[in-house]
């Protein structure tokens, strides 16, 4: 995005699925939002963080958009977006750190456009790291990690949530030590909710519709009222 003139953000929560751009830090962010299907939606919004944007890692990701498919489907509407320097999101990458700050902005904005929902947040790879660094400080009401890179950036150190979590791991992982991270979580007091997957590796190949099932089955007793 090189407008010098940039579009404000969105007044309300599009009512359908819809690109548009939100302000960031360091300029536009890239967003594609989706709503529950009513009834049945609840009053709450997930924003969906992604991978490692100087490997690739965008909000189109497959493991993304199949966790975004398995929160809406669970009455969730929700919000992925691309990290500064991902896809056409303006900035460069910034180890974590600045994304943090972007999703500090989009939360900010969710927050405006709809302040009487739960806010959820839910990360694949370096995006649950980026979530989990910021559970805390953006008072998430609930947090889904799934393959967080224990052991690639330092998530021992961070502040923990007292809200539900879930964590899913691939056993098979080929980018992320899959025992490391179950030590980690077995280190924590209270830990999350862990889902080992058997024969799948960190992208979930032919096992992304099990991904699906594992999690809307995982926080069903989590999920905020229904709306009026």
């Amino acid at each position: 995005m090189n407008s010098t003139t940039p579009l404000p953000d969105p007044s309300s929560f599009p009512d359908q699925l819809t690109e548009f751009t939100l302000h960031g830090p360091v300029g536009s962010l890239e967003a594609i939002s989706d709503t529950a299907e009513r009834p049945g939606a609840r009053r709450g919004v997930a924003v969906i963080c992604h991978p490692n944007s100087k490997d690739g890692g965008t909000m189109r990701n497959k493991v993304v958009t199949m966790l975004e498919r398995s929160l809406r489907e669970s009455g969730l509407d929700t919000l992925r977006f691309n990290f500064r320097s991902a896809g056409e999101s303006e900035g460069n990458y910034d180890n974590g750190k600045g994304e943090s700050d972007d999703l500090a902005a989009v939360v900010s904005w969710v927050r405006k456009v709809r302040p009487n929902d739960v806010l959820w947040l839910a990360g694949f790879s370096f995006g649950s790291y980026v979530t989990l660094r910021s559970a805390v400080a953006l008072k998430a009401d609930a947090l889904i990690s799934i393959a967080p890179p224990v052991g690639r950036w330092s998530l021992e150190t961070l502040a923990l949530p007292s809200c539900p979590w879930l964590v899913v791991m691939g056993e098979d992982d080929e980018v992320v030590e899959p025992q490391a991270v179950f030590d980690w979580i077995d280190s924590l007091d209270p830990p999350p909710e862990l889902i080992r997957m058997p024969e799948t590796g960190h992208f979930f190949h032919r096992r992304l519709m099990d991904l699906r099932g594992s999690v809307k089955h995982a926080i069903r007793d989590w999920l905020p009222p229904l709306r009026d």
